[in-house]
């Protein structure tokens, strides 16, 4: 009986050497997301690009320019990876506006809105967006550090049966 209760405790323990990471861990901010296109189709962004409604960019309140985010209906579970271009304005009730072609590939041409979920490229990207806003990121964007696992040393268990 020892020898089937060690061999148990002992299947576990890989469990916990290899921690997986939260399966929220890179979620930056969830919301209601729209899309735009012809009517500011090559004008100028607020990072003074050229708008192009058939490019996978989109615009965000305060996310840096730049920034790659990936954009994920949950009703749906279609995605799409965007760079952040442009500004919306600070009253929108929108956390994203997605070019046309983005919004293409969320199905939003059709729903016109949709709630969405915003999540950085990788823990990295998410220690970058920490150290860019300094002790006061928005109170919108859910930023928080992940700390590095710590792995515990190996075990050796003694599996041998002790005689009484």
């Amino acid at each position: 009986m020892w020898n089937w209760l060690l061999i148990f405790v002992a299947s576990l323990l890989p469990e916990y050497a290899q921690p997986d990471m939260a399966p929220d861990a890179l979620l930056i901010q969830e919301g209601t997301a729209s899309y735009y296109g012809r009517r500011f189709h090559l004008r100028k962004t607020s990072n003074g690009e050229i708008f192009h409604m058939d490019s996978l960019t989109a615009a965000h309140k305060t996310l840096p320019f730049d920034t790659r985010v990936k954009v994920t209906r949950p009703d749906t579970g279609e995605f799409v990876w965007v760079r952040i271009n442009d500004r919306l304005p600070k009253n929108s009730k929108r956390v994203i506006d997605l070019s046309r072609k983005a919004g293409t590939q969320l199905g939003l041409l059709h729903d016109g809105i949709a709630r969405v979920r915003i999540e950085a490229e990788n823990l990295q990207e998410i220690d970058r967006l920490i150290e860019y806003f300094g002790d006061e990121p928005p109170s919108t964007l859910r930023l928080r550090p992940v700390e590095d696992a710590i792995n515990p040393p190996n075990l050796e268990i003694d599996t041998t049966i002790p005689v009484f």
